[in-house]
């Protein structure tokens, strides 16, 4: 920084990084879907040229493919929609209108959305989603917090990317393995 910055510069010069840092997200999300769609043999070697976090990467692209460019709102952040990823797309427009017209941070969405669905389970109106407890080792629990610390992402969103992802993985080497076959 240039010595003798004034605030407003200063100030204006943060807003700049932030559009910067929150855009990064999307395109490092948008390059891997494309490297994925047009590399497969290759995709693994691109990635580590990139020299970020595998896991962080992964979901910078789930979060891309589930978000394509014409349903992305530029008054949120990438945050705000790595939030809404796992749900249904209806329900991530609704939850994008609200944030939008309501201004809300990352984690005022988190908290209203979190709020919403107690509300549902305390109403007994909650139909689609299923609760199971799984039985998981504190270690392994503080472990599994902590990367989704590091990855900025709300430890339940964490989990679900990761288990979709995994699922993705092995859908496809599973397509992979039976394509080789009937070759």
């Amino acid at each position: 920084m240039p010595a003798g910055l004034t605030f407003e510069d200063w100030e204006r010069a943060g807003r700049q990084l932030s559009g910067i840092v929150n855009s990064s997200s999307w395109w490092l999300g948008d390059w891997l879907v494309y490297g994925k769609d047009h590399y497969t043999d290759r995709y693994q070697r691109g990635i580590r040229a990139a020299g970020l976090q595998y896991q962080t990467l992964r979901n910078y692209a789930w979060v891309s493919r589930r978000f394509d460019f014409s349903r992305r709102r530029s008054a949120l952040s990438f945050q705000h929609h790595a939030e809404l990823a796992s749900l249904p797309i209806d329900e991530q427009e609704l939850w994008l209108d609200r944030a939008e017209q309501l201004q809300w941070t990352t984690k005022q969405l988190r908290n209203a959305i979190r709020m919403a669905r107690e509300n549902e389970v305390r109403d007994g109106s909650q139909t689609t989603e299923t609760m199971r407890r799984l039985a998981v080792p504190g270690s392994r629990l503080q472990w599994w917090h902590k990367a989704a610390e590091q990855s900025g992402i709300d430890f339940e969103q964490w989990v679900l990317a990761t288990l979709d992802n995994a699922a993705e993985r092995a859908l496809e080497d599973e397509e992979r393995q039976a394509a080789e076959i009937s070759a």
